[in-house]
């Protein structure tokens, strides 16, 4: 099993159209893989080609080296402030 371990960091902000804070992005950032190692069942596709059971299989079909998990390790929440209070474009 492939472990990912990731950091995750939303953005929030109010506008005329919504103005309780909501989010407009959401940033992930890769910390840490723990490779789950060599492929247990391999697939044959077909005149002797092998390929990893992950690359053709949905998850629940894989073998345990090739199932990935996502670990989230940190979850932040930073906050830009009203969008009203920057102009809109060169003109403003």
């Amino acid at each position: 099993m492939s472990i990912h371990l990731v950091n995750v960091e939303h953005i929030t902000h109010t506008c005329p159209g919504n103005p309780e804070p909501h989010v407009f992005d959401t940033r992930r950032t890769l910390v840490h893989t723990t490779p789950g190692g060599p492929c247990r069942t391999p697939v044959d596709i077909g005149e002797g080609c092998v390929i990893d059971c992950g690359r053709i299989l949905p998850a629940h079909r894989q073998c345990p080296a090739c199932r990935s998990v996502v670990v989230e390790r940190t979850i932040t929440t930073r906050h830009h402030g009203d969008t009203t209070a920057y102009p809109q474009g060169r003109d403003a």
